[in-house]
């Protein structure tokens, strides 16, 4: 299993009150459930006390005036509970959506804003969980479970006075299963709120399944691995569902002695006003108003019973939610950060040693070199030495450990992240491509790109030719992730969407890997020129030494360290292993 980044500690209780505290955004809209849900209290409560005035001073008076009153009051007050229900719902749910509307918009801004640091740790499956199936776990608490916590306590108090009012004896009886309920749900909220965060925990893992097995369904049926990853998919549920029985049989050694007690208590109340009545100490009426109140206050307590595990599941989610709303920044910018805005084309490495998070060694040490304007470094070695971390300091998707980069003798720490990175052009070894047509891919940094200025970087980038020949030409709809596209082409749609950036400094990671040898000649003789007259200074890393042997100068990278530099012709002359790696690639076609 991935290892998870560290996240700031967070409270399931502190959390649920940052969610409550998240509702004075939409305060008039919760005004308006709460007021509904007082409302629908006071109808529920006036509806026994009309059964008492129809059955004593109608019925047992043989009045059907009053009978007929009574029937009345008694369907104005349904029609009233229908309306104050609706009420209720209606704005607890627009508040409730409100509040998720908030927080997916809070998540998904500060996943952006994440240090690759971050996402080079963190499992996906559980970020989508977070924003899923958290979130709707909290919007389900605000629209039902608040609203039935806060109605069963107002509820509760109400008919408890009530109670009290018409006979304290039987009241005291009836209103000891209220406190006896809160203890059962108190023990079961503590003993097993850690389980329903386990619960959202374990749906991640098996969200991570899944994901794995969409994205790698090709290799999955290349290798015939259905019922291996069947299997491994069946287990992940089956551990899922293990947990959800674990809540199950916890609610059960809970709530069935809530029912039981309810069950006694009303037993107790007919017994004693049952005698109550024959001695003439209490109407029928009020025996059968009492019975009411008794059922209206079984309910709430009942009620927040149900809502109890609710409660601990959003408690769970929110906690979860949190923890990547309050995820520490690790790349940011620095207080009084100056805009980049022209490259002299001096880049120098001071020193510079940079460790992954989580990892044991340093991915480079002690590597530095300066930079000539428009000049063309090229980055080579084998897989690991360090090629890409290289280039990847250079816009601070990481910071170094020790060291420093400096663009024109000013640290790259000192200008602010959206104007160094808008300056620099980027084409990484993993292309993504995002779902709408090849023109929407390219234009994807400058969308008001015109067409004629897409066209040159895709000749430039040697895939236009592709394009037009395509039905739709650059309308074409691309497949999820590219599907449907080569790696080749897909590396060219990413090259033409890099250079019609405003870009003063060029990298290109491995960028042609995928494309023939003819292509990434004519690709790299475009780029020459290009790099040469647009840039200040331009990398490029490549596996095939035939690429890169034009570049004005090549860093020789070994074990995170740099060992060598110089011409193709001064590598040759002074550098074995440059020469090991040259033998090496010349062969590779003799041994196939």
């Amino acid at each position: 299993m991935v290892q998870q980044p560290k996240l700031q500690e967070t409270s399931s209780v502190g959390s649920l009150q940052r969610v409550l505290g998240s509702l004075s955004s939409y305060r008039w809209i919760a005004l308006g459930a709460l007021v509904s849900s007082l409302l629908l209290t006071a109808a529920y409560a006036v509806t026994p006390q009309l059964f008492r005035w129809g059955i004593d001073e109608g019925i047992i008076q043989q009045n059907l005036q009053i009978v007929l009153y009574s029937a009345g009051a008694m369907v104005i007050a349904a029609i009233a509970r229908g309306l104050f229900n609706f009420g209720q719902s209606f704005w607890a749910e627009a508040a409730s959506q409100g509040v998720a509307y908030d927080l997916r918009n809070k998540i998904f801004s500060k996943i952006q804003h994440l240090s690759f640091s971050y996402h080079d740790q963190a499992q996906t499956s559980q970020l989508l969980t977070r924003v899923t199936s958290d979130i709707e776990q909290i919007r389900t608490f605000l629209s039902t479970s608040l609203m039935q916590v806060i109605s069963a306590l107002v509820t509760l108090a109400s008919i408890a006075v009530i109670l009290l009012l018409m006979n304290w004896e039987l009241a005291l009886i009836t209103l000891t299963v209220v406190p006896i309920s809160g203890w059962l749900m108190a023990r079961f909220l503590s003993r097993n709120s850690k389980l329903f965060r386990l619960i959202q925990e374990q749906l991640g893992d098996l969200n991570a399944v899944l994901q794995e097995n969409l994205f790698g369904v090709r290799v999955v049926k290349a290798f015939v691995r259905e019922s291996a990853e069947k299997s491994r998919y069946t287990t992940a549920n089956n551990i899922l569902v293990g947990t959800n029985m674990k809540t199950i049989r916890a609610i059960r050694n809970t709530f069935p002695f809530m029912f039981l007690l309810s069950n006694l208590v009303t037993v107790v109340v007919i017994g004693y006003g049952g005698a109550a009545v024959i001695e003439n100490r209490f109407s029928i009426g009020e025996l059968v108003a009492f019975n009411s109140y008794l059922l209206l206050i079984f309910q709430p307590v009942l009620l927040i019973g149900f809502a109890a595990p609710a409660i601990a599941q959003a408690a769970a989610s929110a906690e979860r939610v949190y923890e990547v709303v309050d995820a520490q920044i690790e790349i940011r910018d620095r207080p009084n950060a100056i805009p980049f805005e022209t490259c002299g084309g001096r880049i120098t490495f001071e020193n510079v040693s940079f460790r992954y998070p989580g990892a044991t060694r340093e991915a480079i040490q002690g590597v530095s070199f300066e930079t000539k304007p428009k000049e063309l470094i090229a980055i080579l070695g084998m897989t690991g030495s360090g090629k890409s971390t290289i280039v990847n300091l250079i816009p601070r998707f990481y910071d170094v450990t020790s060291g420093a980069i400096r663009i024109d003798g000013r640290d790259v720490r000192d200008f602010t992240l959206a104007s160094l990175r808008s300056h620099i052009g980027i084409v990484f070894q993993e292309i993504t491509l995002f779902s709408g047509t090849i023109r929407e891919n390219i234009t994807y940094a400058k969308p008001d790109a015109p067409l004629e200025q897409v066209i040159e970087v895709a000749k430039t980038a040697q895939i236009h030719d592709f394009i037009i020949s395509l039905p739709d030409g650059y309308e074409t709809i691309v497949g999820e992730r590219g599907v449907g596209l080569s790696g080749g082409q897909k590396q060219r749609i990413a090259i033409a969407r890099t250079l019609l950036t405003d870009y003063s400094i060029l990298i290109l990671d491995d960028s042609t890997s995928a494309v023939d040898a003819k292509t990434a000649a004519q690709i790299q003789e475009e780029l020459d020129y290009l790099m040469r007259q647009k840039t200040c200074t331009a990398f490029v890393i490549a596996q095939r030494i035939g690429t890169i042997k034009n570049a004005d100068r090549i860093l020789l990278m070994d074990k995170g360290k740099l060992v060598a530099q110089g011409t193709h012709e001064e590598l040759m002359g002074h550098s074995p292993l440059y020469g090991a790696i040259l033998e090496s690639q010349v062969k590779q076609p003799a041994q196939r």
